[in-house]
């Protein structure tokens, strides 16, 4: 199906981060959007002040009558929809056309020169930065954000004249094989997602092949010492990034009084005093990935350096709620092991004088059955550790598998507590705070307005 002649559009899932920028996307080409979602939300009200029409019952009569047209009519799903839900039942008996929300991005990167963003961390803030320094660059772009961008409100940008799109090319469910990059980074390869990928080693082959989908003169940008044997085609270039080492590396870094500055180091050039508009250590290497795709898409130096002071960030990316002298309060999406690890060590290196208390919800029960050990381990870097019950999110529960199992191997020394995420805004109240953080990809971001609140109150 052509979907520049299509007349409308149907999302089975339509209020995920991911599917919401493509709602919008197809609403700005002018076709008539539908689709439903399991829950209301404040980004879904949005998609609807915007012209989509989405409902919140699994109801085959709720499917507006212009997108029963199967000739003119194509359907998204995400895969988070069970293959039991009614409407998408009725859209494969019925001989619709549908498509994965990656199959539609892999569409679209053929239109353009893609700059996709890969690896199990760090690519949300990445391509948002990478987005942020071209689209305020003389060079602009598109771009289909994995999170909200602090500076645009928003997770798609439009430019109808940049030939550049920048998109977070995701490994779940091995969507980014569905991709056509002109140039990737790829920022990491520690395994997850091994409820789909099984082990360890087809987890890292999924980003293998994903290296070979990269087109002829184009490029692949690796972290430094990731475990990863690229498999491109020939006249594609590679380089290497990290903070301290690489082709692009960042050099004479400053830390303090609440701001980092360091000089960029690419084989052509130096960039001096770069000021971090999100000052955040982990923001050096993501940043130093950004800029390296910028520059080699004709971003000038200038632009680059005014682009990152002015990042203002991702909501729910070690998203500042509060920040006073006596108390910080943020909230961050991280949910895996390593994540875990970078967001603690970033406060310690900001914060090092003070207690820090992280509240995490562990996300998926098989992700912490596989990795319940690597969880305590990156959570015993902070002074105390309140941990909530597992987000389910797409799974059954697991026999044995609970937030019990990293509480036991959280090292000692460490204040911890297991407790109902309905008992944390009480628990929270009668403790002396000087940093806190929530960490998790599940609904514990529904309480931080509230935890926010009482803390302000306080």
């Amino acid at each position: 199906m052509d979907v520049e002649n299509i007349n409308s559009v149907y999302f089975v899932g339509a209020g995920g981060i991911g599917m919401s920028a493509l709602v919008r996307y197809f609403l700005s080409k002018g076709k008539k959007v539908a689709g439903y979602d399991r829950t209301e939300t404040e980004l879904t009200k949005e998609l609807n002040k915007e012209g989509a029409e989405i409902h919140y019952e699994d109801s085959v009569s709720m499917i507006p009558a212009y997108c029963m047209d199967k000739q003119n009519t194509l359907v998204i799903l995400t895969p988070a929809v069970p293959d039991t839900h009614s409407e998408l039942q009725y859209f494969r008996n019925n001989g619709f056309e549908i498509q994965k929300r990656a199959q539609v991005l892999g569409t679209i990167t053929r239109s353009g020169k893609a700059l996709c963003v890969a690896g199990t961390h760090g690519k949300t803030t990445t391509s948002a930065m990478l987005a942020h320094l071209l689209y305020q660059s003389h060079v602009g772009c598109t771009a289909f954000l994995g999170g909200i961008s602090k500076n645009y409100h928003t997770n798609l940008l439009l430019s109808h004249k940049s030939p550049y799109i920048v998109i977070e090319a995701d490994e779940f469910d091995r969507s980014f094989h569905w991709l056509s990059p002109y140039m990737t980074a790829i920022t990491s390869t520690d395994p997850d997602h091994l409820d789909i990928y099984g082990t360890a080693e087809a987890y890292v082959e999924s980003f293998e092949k994903y290296t070979s989908l990269i087109k002829q003169g184009g490029c692949l940008l690796m972290r430094e010492g990731i475990n990863l044997q690229p498999n491109v085609k020939d006249g594609v270039k590679i380089y290497t990034y990290s903070r301290e080492k690489g082709d692009y590396h960042a050099e004479n870094i400053r830390i303090g009084g609440g701001e980092i500055v360091f000089d960029l180091v690419t084989p052509e050039m130096r960039i001096v005093d770069i000021k971090m508009g999100v000052p955040i250590s982990i923001n050096i290497e993501n940043g130093v990935a950004a800029m390296a795709l910028s520059l080699l898409n004709g971003a000038t130096p200038e632009e680059v350096k005014q682009g990152m002071e002015s990042f203002k960030g991702v909501d729910r990316r070690f998203d500042s709620k509060i920040k006073t002298d006596s108390l910080v309060f943020l909230s961050d999406y991280a949910h895996h092991p390593s994540e875990i690890k970078q967001s603690i060590s970033s406060l310690r290196e900001l914060y090092n004088d003070k207690k820090i208390t992280v509240v995490f919800q562990p996300h998926l029960y098989s992700r912490t059955n596989d990795f319940y050990k690597e969880f305590a381990d990156s959570l015993s870097l902070a002074d105390e550790v309140i941990l909530l019950d597992i987000y389910p999110a797409r799974e059954l529960p697991i026999a044995g598998v609970t937030s019990q199992l990293i509480y036991d191997h959280l090292q000692s020394g460490t204040i911890k507590s297991v407790i109902n995420k309905e008992e944390l805004l009480a628990v929270l109240k009668e403790k002396s705070l000087e940093v806190l953080i929530t960490l998790g990809a599940g609904d514990i971001e529904d309480y931080v307005p509230a935890i926010t609140q009482m803390l302000e109150e306080r």
